[in-house]
């Protein structure tokens, strides 16, 4: 004669040590989140959560992962998950387990040892695809399996979460934000604090505290890698990365005319003033397929090239053309409905060229990108 398993308090528990928290990445065990766990006689299971927040935008995914994962436990029947929500107290406690009981927050990419690679996305211009590499690149990366994050450092021109696809807005724990997720990449933008697409009208003090802020506040957890995208040009945001992470390594987006490459090698050209080292070129709107296999170049060709070549010869260390993405439609399509082309049509011309470039990122050496090396990059 068979019997069925009788399920145990510690075999429940032991199963909830499989759910994560999905704004912070950790088990909800190791999170304080388990309230109780109560068996009946006839194997049902009340499970009781702690949500941080009341308004958690994520409480029915939790629910539906905590009652998954117990049903799973031999002997269990029916599964019933009660939500209830932290107090001060307890939050309080979170925030310590999570950052230290420090008087006030740190950015964790600017200091020693941290193992993040952190590489701002910059171009001379505008319009010339910055930010649709790099939520492409931070989409391809994450597929791969790394832990990703994108802050948009655009603060004036910001359109990550549109090309996510991601409306949500980051929870806040006390003084700490947690960033949203969208196709496995944790992003933050200014786009998320501001109501109907409203403009952004600060100066540049403004600005360097609101990237502080997304750099210190933000709980960004055990990032791989953190791509930011910064704003056309050489202007604040580029001198304040510089110096908020001067481990930052720049990775410049042009197109192949000569004007706009021109411009690009200014925005590369920053990093002989920051000391910091130049990741490589993309070379965007590269050229356009033709429906009879031909390929035309609208934008002309080499500027990418030339890019990389100056930048060589002007920090005297080889920056390399990355690649190469052609200009089509999926790409554009997949930025406006939120389905970047690396996911939507990965085998495209330029679904194909974008994971390219994102496959020499993720099996790049860490050196010493990314180590503080004590350098004052303010203007005295």
């Amino acid at each position: 004669m068979t019997t069925s398993a009788t399920p145990t308090e510690s075999a429940v528990r032991s199963a909830l040590t499989k759910v994560m928290d999905p704004e912070i990445g950790k088990p909800i065990t190791e999170l304080g989140m388990v309230k109780s766990v109560g068996l009946s006689d006839d194997g049902s299971v009340d499970v009781g959560i702690y949500l941080t927040t009341a308004g958690c935008p994520l409480k029915t995914k939790i629910s539906q992962s905590v009652e998954t994962a117990v049903a799973d436990v031999p002997g269990v029947g029916a599964v019933r998950v009660e939500l209830d929500v932290m107090n001060d107290e307890q939050r309080t406690e979170l925030r310590k387990k999570l950052r230290g009981d420090r008087p006030e927050p740190e950015i964790p990419f600017s200091k020693p040892g941290n193992l993040t690679r952190v590489y701002a996305v910059a171009s001379g211009k505008g319009g010339v695809g910055k930010s649709s590499v790099t939520v492409n690149l931070a989409t391809a990366l994450a597929d791969r399996g790394l832990t990703v994050g994108v802050l948009d450092a655009d603060i004036y021109g910001h359109s990550v979460p549109r090309m996510l696809g991601s409306e949500a807005k980051p929870t806040q724990v006390e003084s700490m934000i947690m960033p949203p997720q969208s196709h496995g990449v944790r992003f933050i933008s200014i786009g998320q604090f501001t109501d109907n697409n409203a403009p952004v009208t600060w100066r540049g003090p403004m600005l360097h505290r609101a990237l502080q802020q997304f750099l210190a506040d933000v709980y960004w957890g055990d990032l791989d890698i953190l791509l930011l995208d910064l704003p056309p040009g050489t202007g604040d945001v580029a001198i304040s990365i510089a110096q908020l992470i001067p481990g930052a390594e720049i990775l410049v987006v042009t197109t192949p005319q000569q004007a706009a490459a021109e411009v690009a090698e200014r925005a590369g050209a920053i990093a002989l003033q920051t000391r910091q080292k130049i990741l490589g070129v993309v070379e965007n709107m590269s050229w356009m397929e033709l429906p009879d296999g031909s390929r035309t170049e609208p934008f002309g060709s080499g500027g990418g090239q030339r890019v990389a070549d100056r930048l060589t010869q002007a920090v005297g260390a080889t920056v390399e053309l990355l690649g190469q993405v052609p200009l089509e439609t999926a790409l554009r399509e997949g930025g406006d409905a939120g389905e970047p082309v690396v996911l939507s049509a990965p085998d495209s011309p330029s679904g194909s060229a974008l994971r390219d470039i994102a496959e020499k990122l993720a099996v790049r050496r860490r050196g010493l990108a990314g180590m503080n090396l004590s350098i004052d990059t303010t203007r005295h």
